[in-house]
């Protein structure tokens, strides 16, 4: 459902993004891993079509992405890195907002945001204006619109950046749970979430593929049953 096929971005004569090729079948969470500065969120953004690539494509459902990002975006449920809400706001009425630009009206939309707000447990907060909202309920109403018109593809930058504990593992859960049924692609520097929520993780380093399998492929290819230290021996370090 998501074929990414050798996608490369270049800032002058800076690449942050080299050739990566990967796919996301249905049924499929891909943990996209890396450390800071890896290509993670430019790797997002143009699968998304949010930026255009220096060379080759992405497709989603069979649909280039530069070719025909309008419709290709249609398929796709996208949670940004640092996503904006408007803080006028109360949750539903953002999310009614949301429905409107995915052209959802009358029974459908109703349909559409009382799903995505119990699915997110947004329920105590629905009516409440979104600049009292805490950290951990705005990511949850960001999800929210994200699921609105029931997208065959997700696409999420870092879902648990600021949450607690708890609300990470709700979220955890719900990405695994989601995951059943489309195909989820998820950036994040957490490891734990490859193990709570993945069904394979790709890792990245300067925007180049340096591993992909399963978590307990992986783990073995660490030699020492270490996500951490295979991750570690991989990537670059920031002190070099």
């Amino acid at each position: 459902m998501i074929e990414v096929n050798n996608l490369t971005k270049n800032y002058g004569s800076k690449t942050v993004v080299n050739d990566l090729s990967f796919t996301v079948n249905k049924g499929e969470v891909l943990g996209f891993l890396g450390p800071n500065g890896a290509g993670k969120s430019t790797t997002m953004r143009m699968v998304t079509g949010f930026i255009s690539p220096s060379k080759g494509d992405a497709t989603i459902c069979g649909v280039s992405v530069v070719d025909n990002p309008k419709k290709a975006k249609s398929f796709i449920g996208y949670l940004p890195e640092s996503a904006p809400l408007y803080d006028d706001m109360t949750v539903i009425d953002f999310l009614k907002f949301c429905a409107a630009m995915r052209d959802l009206r009358g029974a459908a939309a109703k349909e559409a945001i009382d799903y995505s707000i119990e699915t997110c447990f947004l329920e105590n907060v629905a009516r409440q204006s979104i600049h009292t909202l805490s950290k951990g309920y705005r990511h949850r109403t960001c999800l929210a619109q994200a699921l609105l018109h029931d997208p065959d593809v997700l696409i999420l930058d870092e879902p648990t950046d600021g949450l607690d504990p708890n609300q990470k593992h709700e979220v955890r859960r719900l990405i695994a749970r989601l995951g059943k049924t489309k195909a989820i692609l998820f950036s994040t520097h957490i490891l734990e979430e490859v193990e709570a929520a993945c069904t394979r993780a790709v890792i990245i380093d300067q925007g180049v593929i340096v591993a992909d399998g399963t978590p307990t492929g992986l783990k073995k290819q660490s030699g020492t049953d270490s996500l951490h230290d295979l991750f570690r021996n991989l990537t670059t370090k920031e002190t070099e």
